[in-house]
């Protein structure tokens, strides 16, 4: 689940138990595949009488061409239900599978703009991915 950047969040990892729904939707035609992963978390346990209270809203979108070079766009928004503040990055992706020996490995890297964020919160963002896959 995505963390969000607020006291809550250090709360959560501090002691604090929490649990909620998840749901996926997805489809793939041909090449495409599009979705949305969502879910929601309660604090229901722990010390100190923090709450937690927040929804998580993951849309996705990717193209994957016959080289399998996979472009991907999506977002991992959330919603603090406590702090009343939204987090919403918008995700652009490249990704490349290759076999190292028999595994297959997906390279990835990515940049990340921040469409909404609360004061203070980051103006864009970097990743690089490395995924191993090890099927039967």
């Amino acid at each position: 689940m995505l963390r969000l950047p607020t006291a809550t969040e250090s709360e959560l990892g501090d002691g604090v138990w929490g649990a909620g729904p998840t749901a996926v939707a997805l489809r793939q035609d041909d090449a495409w595949t599009y979705g949305i992963l969502a879910s929601h978390v309660w604090s229901f346990a722990g010390r100190g009488g923090s709450t937690v209270n927040a929804t998580s809203l993951q849309p996705f979108l990717s193209y994957t061409n016959s080289a399998l070079t996979t472009f991907g766009l999506g977002s991992e928004a959330a919603y603090d239900w406590e702090g009343r503040h939204w987090l919403v990055p918008l995700d652009v992706t490249v990704s490349q599978l290759v076999r190292i020996g028999n595994t297959p490995v997906d390279f990835a890297v990515g940049g990340r703009s921040y469409l909404d964020r609360p004061g203070g919160g980051p103006n864009w963002g970097i990743k690089f991915t490395v995924t191993f896959m090890f099927p039967k």
